[in-house]
């Protein structure tokens, strides 16, 4: 009696010691993080959310795990990807690969709570009811990187005043292009310089538009937001110094990989924000309470160093506004 009394026992040991273990994974929240670039591009951006679940006490590996899933610029795989962490039973959603990210993230889960970081209005774009009581399962950061478009090409005019045709590159695929097409063709009608659209979804297409862009004569360009033009940062940066054309681009990255300049808000604060709002989530705060945060700082970087190769004089009255100036 007393032997088979000892094989139940440590049998039952066998059996119930996985389900320990996976208990104890569950105490630990699981957040699932949908990038919209690659790793790499966005490692500096990486950094500023960890240190933001910091500040809300949470540290990955230790009191937090951390799922991650890359689109590498395709937003045609979002869907499956979303998926993938839904099946997983993460804890939490962050959708960093702007508007199709939060809209696909939306889409697969109404119970999960989702922290967002979009380029887009939250509200026009169906995400949240409003900006101070989102509602729903869904908060995050709206930037307004579509709204500061036209004031990007205004900074390009005074940055290259010679410049009679600008062209704007786009991705087709983005859900703001032909918004951010219409607000630029007003922006450049009120400066008086041509627009030449360009639009390119692929590598190969970047290619392709930087040797239409020779084509039309454009003296100078602007790269318009999205996920996938900050996956290829280098390339489009290494393209704009080899056919020597004046760009502006929507992050400081930008400028700090040697583009000319770039104006919009600090994507390390605005991470730092989601990691914040991740933290507050896992404590029991709601998604609906979060007022959908907006930044109020826009930074103007320019490269001299670029200036310089490119042979432009930068007006000193922009050098004065310039937020940062890098030589």
């Amino acid at each position: 009696m007393r032997r088979r009394e000892l094989i139940f026992l440590l049998g039952g040991a066998a059996i119930t010691s996985p389900l320990a273990g996976r208990a104890q994974q569950k105490a630990m929240p699981v957040i699932g993080h949908l990038g919209g670039t690659s790793p790499g591009a966005y490692a500096p951006f990486m950094a500023a959310f960890h240190r933001g679940l910091g500040e809300s006490g949470y540290v990955e590996g230790q009191n937090l795990a951390i799922e991650y899933r890359w689109a590498e610029g395709r937003y045609d795989r979002l869907p499956a990807l979303l998926a993938d962490l839904v099946g997983q039973k993460v804890d939490l959603i962050v959708a960093s690969g702007g508007l199709a990210a939060a809209q696909a993230a939306k889409n697969a889960t109404s119970t999960i709570p989702i922290v967002f970081i979009v380029g887009a209005d939250p509200v026009q774009s169906g995400l949240v009811a409003s900006f101070a009581r989102p509602g729903g399962n869904l908060t995050g950061v709206s930037m307004l990187t579509a709204e500061l478009n036209p004031k990007r090409l205004e900074l390009l005019s005074e940055l290259v005043p010679q410049a009679g045709v600008i062209a704007l590159l786009v991705n087709p695929n983005n859900a703001s292009a032909e918004a951010t097409i219409r607000d630029v063709q007003e922006a450049a009608r009120a400066k008086g310089v041509q627009l030449a659209i360009l639009k390119a979804a692929t590598e190969a297409e970047i290619d392709a538009a930087f040797a239409a862009l020779v084509q039309l004569h454009a003296g100078a360009l602007l790269v318009g937001n999205d996920p996938f033009f900050n996956s290829r940062r280098e390339q489009l940066v290494a393209l704009a110094s080899r056919h020597a054309v004046p760009a502006i681009y929507e992050w400081r990255e930008f400028a700090a990989s040697g583009g000319l300049s770039s104006y919009g808000t600090s994507l390390t604060s605005v991470n730092r924000q989601v990691g914040i709002y991740a933290g507050q989530i896992l404590k029991g705060a709601k998604p609906a309470d979060l007022p959908v945060q907006q930044p109020t700082k826009f930074e103007l970087v320019i490269n001299l160093h670029t200036a310089k190769a490119l042979g432009l004089t930068v007006p000193q009255a922009l050098l004065a506004r310039a937020d940062e100036v890098l030589e």
